[in-house]
């Protein structure tokens, strides 16, 4: 019955010219092909397709059946007659209207979900290509149209992220990406052979439709994807082949990656149309990091690069990279910050970076950002990372470098195991000051200023002495380091000179500070062993916080080994503030009994 209705509408549409098919004829003929394909008359419709006379009825209808012959292939895999599917597409992709085609053809790449994403966009791109092939206007815009529809798709499919995840690709994201570069080869080169022959503004058009994918691609996939360490398997990592094509191809249209070098940081645009500007800060941002990170971290097309270019420079260039990566969350993204900067870091001499690079903003967030990694980061090795990187920073900077930064995250860190960590890097400073060479920033009125963040309390005697304890015993250590260093009649470091504000902003005020606490821990310990069998209200009596929030039910044991541990915290404060006192008295001492013998 479908077989009959199909050839009464081809006879029909047979004496008609081009002009006169009515929207009616392609509804019919639409409805009575996809009844064939339902009741199994395959070999009957691909008669009427291959047939000489009806090749005016498919160019203008036939892209109609390309979706039911798609969904087949997709959905019936045993089927037996799977092959005459196959030539029914060859054909209806070689004989219909290249412009319906290609846009029928895009609507079905949008349709599926899953898995089955990459499934179709393997079985199209190549009908895709040659449409596009096909068309002599508008050709960028199709290109554009195209890629931008496949890579929307391919941008919901999970990134791999193990070596395992790689190879067994189970979403076919791995297997796309080699596809579209196939997919996109012809273009590229199409720009490249018609650079003198093609109408120059076409020929732009194309090129920037090829530029936007390429950095789409940068972003996605390529932005959260990890990538083989050793240089055997790295041959065979789809993904570092992916990037390495796409850099390729950003050369290949007139953007190798030193232009974008030699362009950065200059008013003038690195690219030339409006549409792709507009979306520069937007969308820009993330791919020129994660190809900063494929280059100088996994050394694709590094060999570009110009021998000429500074260590400073290159890391001033990558600084604006490496805070994009930063401020992400996702640990496979921003892990790869830790690595660019690391990279740039190690190009540098010690103590050679000059301060004035800490008016560039990049260079004050990025160690801001190592903090959050460092303190919020659950993954261990990580943390460890991005503590060693923020070392090596320090170790970079020239001296008033080192100052300005360790102001800054004085000033900015909230956490008192990361001023503790820049408390010892200033007695560290202030150490190599006084044995080797004197400077300025690290003795004296300088010094000062700077001992006025780190010596003193920041509620006074109320200020949670157990929250801030690696902090206060930073402190009180690089107090016990100036007296010892630094005789009062030298005076090098000023401390000398600031001890009774000092005493006033910070020993008196902890002291007031640890008798409280003590007291209220005693206190503590005693009504929780009096109310030993009361769980509830020893939970009320005290509670552990963790960043600032509260562990519950707790048992009484664990409560008591809590408490007993804070007396311990407070004990050691005390017996260091006890010692830095004697030293004092001891170094002051001699000044008092001149002072009485004058009397």
């Amino acid at each position: 019955m479908a077989v009959e209705e199909l050839q009464s509408i081809i006879k029909r549409c047979q004496i008609l010219e081009e002009h006169d098919f009515k929207e009616e004829d392609f509804g019919l003929f639409q409805l009575a092909g996809q009844r064939c394909i339902d009741e199994g008359h395959v070999e009957q419709l691909l008669e009427v397709i291959q047939n000489e006379k009806n090749k005016i009825i498919i160019k203008n209808m036939g892209w109609n059946l390309v979706g039911p012959v798609v969904r087949c292939l997709l959905w019936n895999k045993e089927d037996e007659k799977r092959k005459y599917y196959f030539l029914m597409l060859d054909l209806l992709v070689k004989l219909c209207n290249p412009k319906e085609l290609l846009l029928g053809l895009l609507e079905l790449v949008e349709e599926p979900y899953g898995k089955q994403i990459s499934q179709i966009i393997l079985l199209l791109l190549q009908p895709i290509q040659t449409v596009i092939q096909k068309l002599h206007n508008n050709k960028a815009y199709s290109v554009g149209l195209a890629l931008s529809t496949i890579w929307s798709q391919l941008s919901l499919l999970p990134v791999p992220y193990s070596k395992e995840q790689i190879q067994t690709d189970d979403y076919g994201l791995c297997h796309c990406c080699k596809a579209l570069i196939e997919f996109t080869k012809p273009f590229v080169e199409e720009v490249i052979n018609d650079k003198e022959n093609s109408v120059e503004s076409e020929n732009e058009k194309l090129k920037d439709e090829l530029l936007k994918f390429c950095f789409k691609s940068l972003k996605c996939p390529l932005l959260t994807a990890q990538f083989f360490e050793q240089s055997k398997e790295a041959e065979d990592d789809p993904l570092r082949c992916f990037a390495s094509e796409i850099i390729g191809f950003l050369s290949a249209i007139g953007y190798p990656f030193p232009k974008m070098i030699f362009n950065h940081g200059r008013r003038k645009k690195t690219w030339d149309y409006l549409e792709f500007e507009e979306e520069e800060d937007k969308q820009l941002a993330d791919s020129m990091a994660s190809l900063a990170y494929l280059v100088f971290v996994q050394g694709i097309s590094i060999d570009q690069l110009p021998m000429v270019l500074s260590p400073s420079y290159l890391l001033q260039f990558n600084m604006g990279h490496i805070e994009v990566f930063l401020r992400r969350t996702e640990e496979s993204i921003f892990s790869k910050g830790v690595d660019l900067l690391e990279n740039g870091l190690l190009r540098i001499e010690d103590n050679s970076l000059l301060h004035q690079y800490l008016e560039i903003k990049s260079f004050l967030t990025v160690p801001q950002g190592l903090v959050k990694v460092m303190t919020l980061c659950p993954i261990e090795t990580l943390r460890k990372k991005s503590l060693a990187m923020l070392q090596l920073y320090i170790n970079k900077l020239d001296s008033q470098g080192k100052y300005t930064l360790f102001r800054c995250l004085l000033n900015t860190s909230n956490h008192s195991g990361v001023e503790a960590f820049i408390i010892q890097n200033i007695k560290n400073q202030i150490d190599v000051s006084l044995k080797k060479t004197h400077n300025k920033w690290f003795t004296g009125p300088q010094l000062i200023s700077l001992l006025d963040l780190v010596l003193f309390l920041p509620e006074g005697a109320e200020t949670d002495l157990l929250q801030n304890s690696d902090r206060i015993m930073a402190s009180l250590n690089l107090l016990r380091y100036l007296v010892i260093k630094d005789n009062e009649q030298d005076n090098q470091t000023g401390l000398w000179t600031e001890l009774g504000k000092i005493e006033n902003n910070f020993l008196k005020p902890l002291h007031t500070g640890l008798n409280m606490s003590k007291a209220h821990y005693e206190a503590e310990i005693k009504n929780s062993q009096e109310n030993s069998q009361d769980v509830q209200k020893c939970k009320d009596l005290y509670s552990v916080n963790v960043g600032g929030e509260e562990i519950p039910n707790m048992p009484p044991e664990m409560q008591l080994k809590v408490l007993h541990s804070a007396l311990f915290t407070f004990d050691l404060i005390e017996s260091v503030l006890a010692r830095v006192e004697e030293l004092i008295e001891i170094k002051t001492k001699p000044t008092l009994e001149e002072n009485i013998g004058i009397k």
